[in-house]
């Protein structure tokens, strides 16, 4: 009998949640073969990311998912084995009633947000007791051994791979989004938030002695991006050529193009999680935008990961790369710590790649959270 699993997804005000959820939810049917269930409770925002399913219907069939909307009030129904809560979202209270009353009871995880953090290890796995009985364990994505790893399918690496050594492949599929790349252009995607760094960058591109060829789906950074050009409001398909830089705007694309978007980039400039995760995929050098928290708490993440991403870098490469992304997410003079990155590329580069291959060598998430669901149904009997 297949495994049932719920997965709820509270969708706040990006697609961070719901994309990580939903290439979750796709893995678990294809690769372990359960019966999930996605909870959501913004299917506007689940339709952005899977661009054939009904933002109206309260129920439906997406590649094996049953996605259901997340109805207010809760409309009771027979919990799962394996109940995911995602991101800090709230089980509704009739539910977990539900799920005190089973006579097997199922096992509750909270999902964690990414983190690099060093007391994240020590804390994954860990058991909250809850009313009724039940226990929640906290389940932390992470970058090491003892963390519940990092998303990614099984065929995922190879399927890059050969994109990568495949130029006519790589051609078709970006004039798929009406774009013909430029001869000896560098090719950069910029998916961010708003960045008060980013016009004195596109400047020195535009003045630099390499073409480049920025790619920017529909997204936040867009307006900043509008602003520095002085251009009318940006839609899908605009192309705007400034000196050494042409800047094209894509549409928002669904993920399986994401990726491929990123794997045929030179430098991806990424934001949140499920982006920041798939650039790492890619093999390439990035940047990430990490997401804003307040009293700057998201700078002691930045760091951490930073401390791990550096750890085999050189000191000239390292020094810059921190630069570069200090720079990027604090918004201001990420221009001036341009040359030094361009300086050690060849490095940068490489490690791209020596870091992909090292996060690789570790299961990934949707193996670990069935792994934990093993070994605890064997410690439960």
């Amino acid at each position: 009998m297949r495994v049932t699993w719920d997965i709820f997804c509270s969708v706040v005000d990006n697609y961070g949640d719901i994309g990580v959820t939903w290439r979750l939810a796709r893995q678990l049917v294809a690769e372990h073969e359960c019966a999930v269930r996605l909870w959501v409770d913004d299917l506007a925002a689940f339709a952005r990311v899977c661009p054939q399913a009904d933002a109206q219907a309260l129920v439906q069939w997406q590649a094996g998912v049953e996605v259901r909307h997340w109805p207010q009030p809760w409309q009771a129904c027979e919990p799962a084995a394996v109940v995911i809560e995602a991101f800090a979202c709230s089980l509704p209270g009739a539910y977990v009633e539900a799920m005190a009353a089973k006579a097997v009871r199922p096992l509750w995880l909270n999902l964690e947000y990414l983190s690099a953090e060093d007391w994240v290890g020590g804390c994954h796995g860990l058991p909250s007791l809850q009313p009724g009985g039940l226990q929640k364990f906290f389940f932390f994505p992470g970058f090491t051994a003892a963390t519940g790893g990092l998303l990614r399918e099984a065929a995922l690496l190879a399927e890059r791979c050969a994109f990568q050594a495949d130029a006519a492949a790589q051609a078709a599929f970006l004039a798929s989004l009406g774009v013909e790349r430029l001869a000896g252009a560098q090719l950069v995607s910029l998916f961010a938030y708003e960045n008060g760094a980013l016009a004195e960058w596109l400047s020195l591109l535009s003045e630099g002695a390499v073409p480049t060829q920025l790619l920017v789906p529909e997204g936040r950074v867009l307006a900043d991006v509008q602003a520095w050009l002085g251009v009318g409001p940006l839609q899908a398909g605009a192309q705007h050529r400034r000196g050494a830089l042409q800047v094209q705007v894509l549409p928002f694309v669904e993920q399986a193009a994401y990726d491929r978007l990123l794997w045929s980039c030179e430098l991806n400039l990424v934001r949140g999680e499920d982006s920041f995760v798939r650039a790492q995929w890619a093999g390439r050098p990035m940047l990430w935008h990490i997401y804003p928290q307040e009293e700057g708490a998201h700078w002691d993440k930045l760091e951490a990961f930073l401390a791990h991403y550096c750890a085999s870098l050189s000191p000239q490469a390292a020094s810059a790369l921190r630069a570069a992304w200090h720079a990027w997410n604090a918004g201001s003079a990420l221009a001036q710590a341009w040359p030094a990155v361009q300086a050690v590329w060849p490095e940068l580069l490489a490690h791209a790649e020596q870091w992909c291959e090292l996060q690789a060598a570790r299961p990934d998430l949707a193996r670990r959270l069935e792994q934990f669901y093993r070994n605890w149904l064997s410690y439960a009997a």
